[in-house]
């Protein structure tokens, strides 16, 4: 449990003097509906790169926290620079009408459910445009992510070190619309 306190009280802590937006979770949900269907999202270019189910448990934290779900990432949006030995890039796109990651849950029945879309920028590329503390958004600081070599798990998901936040459009999260993690969705669908 230490490492999910670090985790989330981390972007709790961040000083109220930074790059903030509040965004009205309706609109935002009406504009990002057409990804109910992952096909609209592939045909505008967003795509799954590993084709991972990130579940909490896979990421080394209870599994009472539940999942993320599968990561469909827009390469441009992301301005993606390269991929190994991370995907690596130059976003600092913020804009939340078209977030730059969808999240969805596999089903039973082979299809995907959109449940919480994403942005993510990257700490490099955020720092050179002058932007030296985390984004907020409606109040909540963007998580810090970063891998930590010394735990099991990937903090950063196969990311360069990077801010992302969540947003819980599609499915209740009983810890928080904005939080990382959400225990009403799995990965037990996942064909891997």
């Amino acid at each position: 449990m230490k490492k999910l306190v670090s985790y989330t009280l981390a972007a709790m802590i961040i000083p109220m003097a930074v790059w903030a937006e509040d965004v009205d979770l309706d609109k935002l949900r009406d504009a990002v509906s057409k990804y109910k269907d992952v096909n609209v999202a592939m045909a505008e270019g967003y795509i799954s790169p590993d084709n991972n189910c990130v579940s909490a448990e896979g990421e080394g934290l209870p599994p009472d926290l539940g999942a993320m779900g599968m990561h469909y990432i827009q390469p441009q949006l992301l301005k993606i620079t390269g991929t190994d030995p991370r995907v690596d890039g130059m976003s600092t796109h913020t804009n939340w009408m078209q977030p730059s990651v969808l999240i969805y849950e596999p089903q039973a029945d082979g299809s995907m459910e959109l449940v919480a879309v994403e942005n993510l920028v990257f700490l490099e590329a955020w720092n050179a445009a002058g932007k030296t503390d985390a984004p907020v958004l409606n109040g909540r600081g963007w998580d810090h992510m970063a891998d930590d070599p010394g735990t099991p798990g990937d903090e950063a998901h196969g990311f360069a070190p990077h801010y992302d936040q969540h947003v819980w459009l599609f499915r209740e999260n009983p810890m928080g619309e904005l939080m990382p993690f959400n225990p009403n969705v799995t990965c037990e669908h996942h064909p891997s």
